[in-house]
């Protein structure tokens, strides 16, 4: 079995519309189908994405975004260490496939776009369904940090809780004694 975590290409669009049409039915991620998947899988704040295949077909998918107004996690965080979310960046789009799950593709794609986030400068955060326990069981596995549940109003008839997190201060940081984190602006050992 060989597996890859790679750029997302043009031509992956349609594989990746097949797999979440996959997991919605299995895992129902997202909670609420897209009326354009394609396009929800290339919001505008889009900064990069990524697939993982295995035996060179798409099984996962993983997008890493600016933050707006509307990211939770984002806000705490900023509020948290008192910058702005410009210095956040939201990690979101993931799924793989039901048949791919238990072979640490989850965490081979979080780690891509958490390595992206850091480069650029950012720190990554997500917000999860509190129903998604799979999702929320991996995002603890990683060490990420909660920093808050709460309860948002997604359309009029739609209340959700919502666990907001935040990666480790220090997870992957190229910080040194001397050198300040482009990510947290503190200093690691």
């Amino acid at each position: 079995m060989s597996v890859l975590v790679r750029r997302r290409a043009e031509g992956d669009l349609g594989s990746c519309v097949e797999i979440l049409a996959e997991v919605h039915r299995h895992s129902g991620y997202p909670v609420n189908w897209p009326q354009d998947p394609a396009g929800w899988l290339t919001p505008e704040a889009l900064l990069a994405s990524w697939v993982a295949e295995r035996d060179g077909q798409v099984v996962g998918h993983i997008a890493l975004s600016r933050a707006d107004g509307g990211d939770v996690a984002a806000g705490l965080w900023a509020a948290r260490t008192g910058t702005g979310i410009e210095r956040t960046a939201v990690v979101g789009r993931l799924f793989v496939s039901p048949a791919a799950h238990g072979l640490g593709l989850g965490a081979a794609l979080m780690e891509q776009a958490v390595a992206e986030a850091l480069t650029r400068g950012l720190h990554p955060v997500l917000d999860v369904v509190t129903s998604n326990t799979a999702a929320t069981a991996l995002y603890e596995r990683l060490g990420w940090e909660l920093l808050d549940v709460v309860r948002e109003r997604w359309r009029p008839d739609q209340v959700v809780t919502l666990g907001c997190y935040a990666a480790p201060a220090d997870a992957g940081c190229p910080a040194t004694l001397s050198q300040p984190c482009p990510c947290c602006s503190g200093t690691h050992v």
